[in-house]
């Protein structure tokens, strides 16, 4: 079975939505800033990003707003201006873990992944490992292809935050893109029950399980989260990577 396909697909859901989950307080670890883009407060559209550059150009040294500013261009698209924002909001704050953090994930979103694994790295004390930058860590290795790997750092830092819905969803895409689509749900089950967890997470529920040809079950979780014409182009979506992976065949059931 070939599983190129949703490797890629799930590479991409984890660069837009995983890798910029939440970096919520965890109360094992240090308070940090949460994610723009996970909680929904920026969206990549025209207006924000304009207000928001806006805002930088005002205040370039304020540090939300550079992490605001460069997570509403990852979001439009603009992953190397986000870099580039970010290395200027690392010469103000070096030793910033929040700063570290967000640049890792547009160094990432750039496809700049040794760098960002680097970047990752300088954010992590070995003696007090911050879960958000393991989080990030694994989500580097799991779309550079290193899936194991990242695994073991997600291991890792549910130890620190067992109730963390980022990392138990990280999780479970690590196994959906090496196609154990049965683990995958597990944990993505596991995390839509936890705190902290986003439409996003849900939605990739939903495609982990319309992937096994669960289609109605996958069509009903989608409408939780989207209007019907999403729900049917992510349906459509679905039914056109199991024909490029010609699972067809391996699928009981059907709709």
């Amino acid at each position: 079975m070939r599983v190129q396909t949703v490797a890629k697909s799930m590479r991409i859901v984890l660069l837009a939505g995983v890798a910029t989950l939440a970096l919520s307080a965890c109360a094992s670890n240090r308070a940090s800033m949460t994610d723009p883009i996970a909680t929904g407060s920026i969206t990549g559209d025209a207006g924000s990003v304009a207000q928001l550059a806006a805002r930088y150009k005002a205040h370039p040294r304020d540090k939300v707003t550079v992490i605001y500013y460069a997570a509403a261009l990852r979001a439009a698209g603009q992953p190397e201006q986000a870099v580039s924002v970010l290395e200027a909001g690392v010469a103000v704050f070096r030793n910033d873990v929040d700063i570290k953090i967000a640049y890792a994930k547009a160094l990432t979103a750039a496809g700049r992944f040794d760098q960002a694994l680097n970047v990752a790295d300088s954010a992590i004390d070995p003696t007090s490992p911050d879960w958000n930058a393991l989080l990030v860590k694994g989500a580097i290795y799991d779309q550079s292809g290193k899936n194991a790997a990242a695994r073991a750092i997600y291991t890792q830092a549910l130890l620190l935050a067992p109730n963390e819905a980022s990392l138990e969803a990280n999780m479970g895409l690590s196994f959906a893109m090496t196609n154990e689509l049965e683990k995958a749900e597990q944990h993505l089950r596991r995390a839509v029950g936890m705190r902290g967890a986003t439409s996003q997470i849900r939605q990739n529920l939903a495609l982990v399980i319309g992937l096994q040809g669960r289609f109605e079950d996958s069509r009903a979780l989608f409408a939780r989260e989207l209007p019907p014409e999403q729900v049917e182009a992510n349906m459509s979506y679905i039914r056109a990577l199991l024909t490029q992976q010609n699972r067809w065949d391996l699928i009981k059931g059907g709709e």
